[in-house]
């Protein structure tokens, strides 16, 4: 954590989302650590590996899937944080348990309860869509406006430019569409490498943020790919001594790999410096 922050700091940043790990970030060494760096914490992400998942047809699995959300909100509202972004169902699981009326039905409670926690908290809901490849649950902006829509007014959505580039018929449309109940925006160019790396057009997302009145953050979450072909040149795989396994697994499962201090630190300077070019 210490050293994540204090390359954010030094990167420019002003906020970190924290992993939905509650376990590896405990309230009071987390804040201390943040607070040494002047560091604000927007909130935190689910991270839903196997056994993860609203939708899981083991009601064991649901059960303890909404106690490990629960937890994560807990952890945001420790942290002075305001946002929990979830991903509702299990990623890398592309079948369904059950029919989509069951399915429906277990998300919604399951978001509903986690809801409760996050009002007590003050602490607002954003249900984030991905790609099909990842999740057969909420993977268009539209899907999770509908999920956001049956669970409670104040629940927002949480875009993907990377996963809009896959989903949307027109992105530009989709962030539209979300408006106001935008509350998180996760930033990674059509590569899922840096913004600016790719062929997204980050200038008109840009300007359609604006144009909607987004005045949240922009949480950059590349995801580099490990070359493992003769043109590595100097790339390197770095030991995952600090990445819990599930957090080493998202990585692997996404098409990455573990960088580098150097090259981490250098694509996350370039993509602060990409954004603010454009702004």
């Amino acid at each position: 954590m210490e050293t994540t922050v204090s390359r954010l700091t030094d990167c420019g940043y002003d906020a970190i989302e924290i992993s939905g790990e509650p376990e590896k970030y405990p309230i009071d060494e987390t804040r201390a650590t943040l607070e040494k760096h002047g560091m604000a914490c927007l909130g935190s992400v689910s991270i839903m590996t196997e056994g993860r998942g609203l939708t899981l047809g083991d009601k064991y699995q649901r059960e303890g899937t909404i106690a490990y959300l629960e937890d994560c909100v807990r952890m945001v509202g420790g942290l002075d944080g305001e946002i929990m972004t979830i991903v509702p169902a299990t990623v890398g699981k592309i079948a369904p348990d059950a029919s989509v009326d069951e399915e429906w039905a277990w998300a919604v409670e399951g978001m509903k309860r986690v809801n409760e926690v996050a009002v007590e908290l003050s602490v607002k809901i954003a249900i984030e869509p991905i790609n099909r490849f990842e999740t057969y649950f909420i993977n268009r902006g539209d899907q999770a406006l509908a999920l956001a829509d049956a669970v409670d007014e104040n629940i927002g959505v949480c875009l993907d430019a990377f996963h809009m580039n896959i989903e949307e018929v027109d992105a530009l449309s989709a962030i539209r569409q979300a408006g106001s109940r935008l509350l998180d925006f996760h930033v990674a160019d059509s590569n899922r490498k840096p913004p600016g790396e790719g062929h997204y057009d980050w200038a008109a997302t840009l300007r359609t943020l604006d144009e909607v009145g987004y005045a949240g953050h922009m949480t950059v979450e590349f995801v580099n790919p490990i070359e493992r072909t003769i043109l590595a040149g100097t790339q390197e795989e770095a030991p995952a001594d600090n990445a819990t396994a599930a957090e080493l697994k998202f990585i692997q499962d996404h098409g990455g790999g573990v960088l580098s201090d150097e090259e981490y630190t250098a694509a996350t300077k370039a993509s602060i410096d990409y954004l603010r070019s454009l702004a």
